[in-house]
């Protein structure tokens, strides 16, 4: 396989600094490789310019060149190509890196640019930064603290725009804040394909809203929330609900499918108050749906269980695990494993299932996909369990070999982790005929059904990794703490496996990644600790020829980006 070619780089000088960037990069995104902030609103990196907003004006010059022999003048004093500077400024979000480019990004000229745009922003905008539910992360707040004048010369009265009007489900729009940067509106045209926003009347009377007989209701809508630079647009399950200084930032990813998209999990004292898109170019760009935004609602859910029980009688966690050993001992077992547990929960399930002599499988989830961050595949580690070699082959859509091994007796005892098996496709009949030791979240049939339940943590509580479809490890950390007396489940696991005389193994990550590392070939070299927030592609060889309901859609590919606008 031949090495991709190298971007042609060229030379462009910003602040009087040299920098080497691939040929058309743009100038914000240049200069914040050299740590200097060109402030903007309109810009984002995955959407079209459109040049709205101004603030991101900036000096722009090009060598000098003699007109006959077109060759660079030089500057005699320095011996360095002479510069012919533009005599107005240049929107940055623009301009594109060309050879011998140069630009200057805190000139009086700029600075002059920048309190102008700064204050016809303010003209009409309402002063409610107390109250306001972007406060803390307004773009427009820091900017005109950073680059403003710090007083307004508008003496007449603000005009006054609608406030609290619901765009659809999720999204709020106060419109008095809205400075018209149309981010909103070009993410809906061009990365979900659902032209729904606009903008109508003119200068001071300009709103946005959604078009006649429409609202923003699409899965991604969110998405417009956190790329809005001010708060005009809020998540209705957000709303003033929490300061977002006070909230903790946890990396996280999205278990709703096996696009494994990175999210932010925010929280303060326990409780998750919202999830949030993670940047990561190939898996997910900045975007996320917004089906997983409200799944750290089963934290606390009414249904979650927290107590230890046999046949429906509380016990110790001890006399659990116990219990449990003693059951699945007894012989002819089975292993139901999860694609929503992590990589390290299957690695250890294969171990019991090795110490059992239990044949080992996985339930599988099938919807419909949507060509963007939701796939048809919707476990988000069916690839861990192959890697770890806790399946050999896909699962399939029902249990229908276990239901058959239950009703000729060769299955007696079962082992679920955290998987609902009449959703499976099991009948009450069938388990009634089968002792089941459920490990899992919250309370379902099979937990009623079950001899023995071992409660067991959310992905909000633990650590571990997951393998998405395009085979990317990646990692989530815990973002609260699970209920009290609840075990994590490598320690629930491992014990159980002790228990079973599977041997024992520490169960704390970086001790069980010494292990993965050396007994699953592709996991070599890896640990917690050492993998990045991107994540690392496995080699995935191996499992090539398995028709995967994904179908040939390897990762999350934004829309083509129309022409940047000329300044």
């Amino acid at each position: 396989m031949s090495a991709p070619a190298k971007p042609d780089l060229v030379t462009v000088n910003i602040d009087g600094r040299d920098l080497a960037v691939p040929k058309g990069t743009n100038v914000i995104e240049a200069a914040r490789q050299l740590g200097i902030e060109i402030p903007h609103y309109c810009y984002h990196p995955k959407l079209s310019v459109v040049g709205n907003c101004r603030m991101c004006l900036v000096e722009m010059g090009l060598p000098a060149v003699d007109p006959a022999t077109r060759q660079p003048l030089l500057n005699p004093a320095t011996g360095r190509p002479r510069v012919n500077w533009m005599p107005r400024p240049q929107i940055g979000c623009a301009t594109n890196a060309m050879p011998g480019l140069h630009i200057r990004t805190n000139t009086p000229l700029v600075r002059e640019c920048r309190e102008g745009v700064t204050e016809f922003l303010l003209l009409n905008h309402p002063l409610d930064c107390p109250i306001c539910d972007q406060a803390g992360e307004c773009r427009l707040q820091e900017f005109s603290t950073s680059y403003g004048r710090g007083y307004s010369r508008f003496v007449e009265q603000k005009n006054v725009k609608p406030k609290q009007t619901r765009l659809g489900p999720r999204v709020m729009l106060d419109d008095e804040r809205c400075i018209l940067c149309s981010r909103c509106v070009r993410f809906c045209q061009e990365v979900v394909h659902d032209d729904v926003l606009g903008f109508t009347d003119r200068g001071s009377y300009s709103t946005l809203t959604c078009y006649p007989g429409r609202q923003l209701e699409n899965n991604y809508s969110l998405n417009t929330v956190d790329i809005c630079p001010v708060g005009a647009l809020t998540s209705t399950d957000f709303r003033f609900k929490m300061r977002v200084w006070f909230l903790k930032a946890t990396p996280g990813i999205d278990p709703e499918s096996s696009v494994g998209a990175n999210t932010e999990v925010w929280s303060r004292e326990g409780v998750i108050y919202r999830i949030t898109p993670r940047r990561n170019d190939e898996v997910n760009d900045t975007w996320m749906a917004d089906s997983g935004r409200t799944l750290y609602q089963q934290v606390h859910a009414a249904d979650r269980l927290a107590g230890y029980t046999i046949d429906g009688q509380a016990t110790a966690p001890d006399m659990a695990l116990k219990a449990a050993a003693d059951l699945l001992g007894s012989g002819r077992a089975a292993v139901v494993g999860s694609g929503g547990n992590s990589v390290e929960e299957q690695f250890l399930a294969k171990k019991i299932s090795a110490a059992l002599s239990a044949p080992a499988m996985l339930v599988s989830r099938v919807g419909q996909g949507d060509g963007l961050l939701v796939s048809a595949d919707r476990n988000p580690n069916v690839r861990g369990a192959l890697v770890t070699g806790l399946i050999s082959a896909l699962p399939a859509p029902q249990l229908a070999a276990l239901g058959a091994d239950i009703d000729t007796g060769k299955v007696k005892i079962i082992l679920t982790l955290g998987e609902d098996l009449t959703a499976a496709g099991l009948t009450s009949a069938q388990l009634a005929k089968v002792a089941i030791v459920y490990l899992g979240t919250h309370r379902n049939a099979t937990s009623a059904a079950a001899r023995v339940v071992i409660p067991t943590l959310t992905v909000f509580e633990k650590n571990g990794m997951f393998i998405n479809q395009q085979f990317r490890l990646q990692k989530f950390a815990r973002a609260v703490p699970g209920p009290h007396g609840v075990a994590d489940d490598l320690v629930t696991l491992s014990r159980l496996l002790a228990a079973l005389g599977g041997g024992t193994i520490v169960p704390d990550l970086h001790s069980l990644w010494a292990v993965l590392a050396v007994e699953v070939k592709p996991l070599a070299g890896i640990s917690y600790a050492s993998l990045s927030a991107t994540g690392r592609v496995l080699d995935a060889s191996p499992w090539a020829g398995l028709p995967f309901v994904e179908g040939e859609s390897l990762h999350f590919k934004p829309a083509a980006q129309p022409a940047a606008a000329t300044a």
